[in-house]
């Protein structure tokens, strides 16, 4: 089997491989309707990546292909339409962001009989217009027509379609006389209504759902918790919430509930109409909330997002209460500090993502976190982080903080940019064995962190940035095979030299930086395949004309870093006094 799939991947690649090859096999019309559905499919998507992709080219597939992916293709218009709607037994077809889309390329897939999934969101030119050619789709149940060019008008036309249950409204201006309009759509399960212009009255008409499952009412003028019996995710982001929605009586079996930036009256009361017990995603991050005991119950949650809340220290035993199941936890931007951290010690044994950017921890906190045996991805930046813990003058001068991670055998991502760590305080991470996800930002930072983190075996992304890095940091690098992504935006002292014999020697990395950005190019053995910015052109213009000296000596070399970083802000507090003064003199 494994043989097989083998050969089919080289089938599949060879027939992708250039404009050449896929003329080729264009001419055998015959074997290719015989191709079955997977491999059309596979073909068609390997096509579309390569940009191998044609209209013409649709018609020698149009008996096999059952799934068609153009999102985000702004050559689609109605040429391609027209070979789309030839298609014998096309099922799904997603022609979202295709901007030359219009209510005229709709018509083309009028009347087909095997269309069930449909997705022309973010097609500003289709109109209420090509909402009446999709009226003669008998079989359609998905439709997406969200940011599009359809009125509220446009809107109570989906009614004469009775099979739909995914419906997505999301942009569009929806009213509740429009809304009223699509109770007989009673196999919804999904409903997108966000960003519409219905209100809480109107809102009384989603009881008339009795599918419904997911709801998504944000960025409205809802202001009451929809009590739906079979609702599993809610979303109501950026509402006014003051009441529940009264439904048949029972507490409504909530999996998710999405409530990011909204304003509460009273968060007791209003959720009041959630089956807890049920509940393991909840997200209320920048939401305007004044008490968190609404947490006690929801023994369940996986999910937790307080981000950019009032809640701090004094709170955070309410999350201990329930840590049990708990996976990913973000308290980011929350006045949290260590002290609070220490109560999380040992209580939540299944977490694997935390995040704590922009609060008040320090060192301290380092060794409460070392208690969460499962923790996988770290979030630290922006905080008081030094990587050392100044002892007593008995147990000796200091210690390097982040050695209390190494218990963390599951750690594969650490951000620690904007903190203040710098070379020394990095020497426990080349302890780190499954670290792959490595974040760190300072002008702290010199060649030598490059040289000792990059080697950690399984590292795949490396971002150093802003630090003071030398082409000589590259000199005798020898980054992990596993090694994907470097990202050194921020690093001035590097030249164009420099970067262009790193990306020489390793051309698989991809590597980003303001003079360039390498994308990774596994293949290759001579030239690295490059993404060349303007400034990079202007640079090899001017090298194309300026011949180095042999005797040049980098006049770098002889500053320390602190005299680098004085000349670095030096001049650009001149550039932006002298600027004022040149474009003064220019008007006169």
């Amino acid at each position: 089997m494994e043989m097989e799939n083998q050969l089919v991947e080289l089938c599949l690649n060879s027939a992708c491989e250039s404009k050449d090859s896929v003329e080729k096999w264009r001419r055998q019309k015959r074997s290719l309707e015989r191709l079955p559905s997977h491999l059309a499919d596979a073909l068609l998507r390997r096509l579309h990546a390569r940009r191998l992709l044609y209209p013409s080219l649709l018609e020698v597939v149009k008996y096999t292909i059952e799934v068609v992916d153009l999102s985000g293709e702004n050559a689609v218009d109605s040429e391609w339409m027209a070979y789309i709607g030839a298609f014998r037994y096309l099922r799904s077809l997603n022609v979202s962001n295709c901007h030359r889309l219009s209510s005229s390329g709709i018509w083309a897939v009028a009347g087909m009989t095997t269309l069930r999934e449909l997705n022309i969101s973010r097609c500003l030119k289709v109109t209420d217009a090509g909402i009446r050619h999709l009226l003669s789709i008998p079989t359609l149940e998905k439709l997406c027509i969200a940011e599009t060019g359809i009125t509220a008008r446009g809107v109570t036309l989906l009614s004469s379609l009775k099979t739909l249950m995914f419906l997505d409204l999301g942009g569009l201006p929806v009213t509740d006389q429009a809304l009223s309009s699509l109770q007989v759509l009673t196999k919804l399960h999904h409903l997108d209504l966000w960003g519409s212009k219905i209100s809480s009255s109107g809102s009384d008409v989603l009881q008339m759902f009795p599918k419904l499952n997911f709801l998504n009412i944000a960025w409205t003028n809802v202001t009451k918790f929809p009590n739906l019996p079979h609702l599993e995710c809610l979303n109501m982001s950026n509402c006014i919430i003051d009441s529940t929605l009264k439904g048949p009586g029972d507490k409504v079996p909530l999996k998710k509930l999405i409530a990011s930036g909204a304003t509460f009256s009273n968060e007791t009361e209003d959720l009041g109409f959630v089956g807890t017990s049920f509940l393991y995603h909840l997200d209320f991050s920048n939401a305007s909330l004044h008490r968190f005991c609404f947490l006690t119950d929801m023994k369940a949650l996986e999910y937790l997002d307080l981000s950019s809340t009032t809640i701090g220290d004094n709170s955070i035993k309410l999350i201990a209460s329930v840590g049990e199941n708990l996976k990913n936890l973000n308290l980011s931007c929350t006045t949290v500090s260590s002290s609070g951290v220490r109560i999380l010690a040992g209580k939540l044994p299944k977490l694997e993502t935390l995040s704590l950017s922009h609060t008040m921890i320090d060192d301290v906190a380092l060794s409460y976190i070392s208690t969460m045996p499962s923790l996988k991805s770290i979030d630290l930046s922006e905080t008081d982080i030094k990587g050392y813990i100044h002892l007593s003058a008995a147990e000796g001068s200091e210690f390097l903080s982040l050695t209390k991670l190494r218990t963390l055998d599951c750690l594969e991502m650490l951000n620690l940019e904007h903190t203040h760590v710098d070379d020394g305080s990095l020497r426990p991470l080349s302890k780190f064995p499954r670290l792959s996800h490595l974040l760190i930002r300072s002008p702290s930072f010199t060649d030598v962190s490059l040289s000792y983190l990059s080697i950690l075996p399984n590292l795949k992304t490396f971002s150093i940035r802003d630090a003071v890095l030398t082409n000589q940091a590259f000199d005798f690098l020898k980054p992990a095979a596993t090694l994907q992504k470097i990202d050194l935006r921020g690093c001035w002292l590097l030249t164009e030299d420099g970067l262009l014999e790193f990306h020489r020697r390793f051309p698989q990395i991809e590597v980003r930086h303001e003079l360039f950005h390498f994308l990774s190019d596994p293949t290759s053995s001579n030239r690295p395949s490059t993404h060349l910015t303007p400034k990079k052109l202007r640079l090899n213009q001017r090298n194309r004309s300026t011949v180095t000296s042999p005797y040049f000596v980098d006049q770098r070399l002889k500053y320390s870093r602190e005299e680098l970083l004085a000349l670095q802000f030096s001049s650009l507090a001149h550039s932006s006094t002298s600027t004022p003064e040149t474009s003064h003199k220019s008007d006169s």
